[in-house]
């Protein structure tokens, strides 16, 4: 891996030039003046925003090569997507890659990446199921055979958490925390089945109601009360797809059991409740 980076860009509102990617423009989310914009070229695993999707494409590449090599490189690039998306948003993905310079683009589902990733011989015909949880979607597939047999795609991920957090915050404790905030705590106290005496982090933000700086200490109960019902969303889903899977990959599945990938399978005690719940 050479670059391991978010997708986020901080650009001059006048001038549209890039000023920051990836990382530094993460560091600078909510901390920005009126000139300068922060934004998510990518939104619930497709392109909101196609010119700066294109413009993240082009800096990453320059990354790679900060000098610019003698003999420009060929590009070739495989790009991620989620099961669900549509031919249009397709097209969006492949058109900002050649644009950004790409000589050819290959798409991947991403739970089908997930499982060449993890180790798994994807031609086999043999039974294995995948839950891939990334920041805008999860991704739900049985995979047998080099190909997707059932597979649900939710918008309920990553960023969904960070969204269940603020509204909890501010509903409950009248406090307004930024998204950077809630990212944090989502890392540091998210647990499923939190711990007893549970952990706890401290937060800090605006008090809506006198307007001024304000601390609070929130727990790991605080955070499972408010993704859960998100949380339990997935676990439906899950369920919805073994339900309608073919029973000879039912019997491999049960043999092999579930991989969990991408960041949000990083909360913790997921893959226990998952075990419960689905047997």
């Amino acid at each position: 891996v050479v670059i391991d980076s978010p997708s986020i860009v901080a650009r001059d509102r006048i001038t549209g030039t890039i000023i920051a990617v990836g990382k530094e423009a993460n560091m600078m989310q909510g901390k920005t003046h009126e000139n300068i914009k922060t934004t998510r070229p990518l939104k619930d695993g497709v392109i909101a925003d196609f010119n700066a999707a294109e413009l993240m494409i082009r800096e990453l590449m320059k990354m790679i090569y900060p000098k610019k090599p003698l003999f420009p490189p060929s590009w070739r690039m495989v790009i991620c997507i989620p099961s669900s998306i549509t031919e249009v948003e397709k097209r969006a993905v492949r058109d900002s890659a050649e644009q950004a310079g790409a000589k050819e683009v290959y798409m991947i589902h991403e739970p089908m990446a997930a499982a060449l990733g993890i180790g798994i011989d994807v031609e086999e015909p043999v039974g294995n199921m995948i839950i891939d949880i990334g920041g805008g979607t999860t991704d739900i597939a049985v995979i047998s055979l080099g190909g997707i047999v059932k597979g649900k795609n939710l918008k309920v991920a990553g960023d969904r958490f960070n969204t269940d957090i603020i509204s909890y915050v501010r509903n409950e404790f009248k406090l307004l925390i930024g998204e950077k905030s809630a990212e944090q705590i989502k890392i540091e106290l998210s647990n499923v089945m939190p711990n007893n005496p549970p952990e706890e982090s401290r937060v800090r933000g605006r008090d809506l109601v006198t307007g001024l700086p304000k601390e609070i200490i929130l727990t790991e109960e605080d955070i499972h009360d408010a993704i859960h019902l998100s949380a339990d969303s997935l676990f439906e889903a899950v369920k919805e797809v073994l339900e309608s899977t073919p029973p000879e990959i039912l019997s491999d599945i049960m043999t092999h059991g579930i991989y969990l990938s991408g960041g949000g399978a990083l909360i913790k005690n997921l893959d226990v409740a998952f075990t419960e719940y689905l047997g």
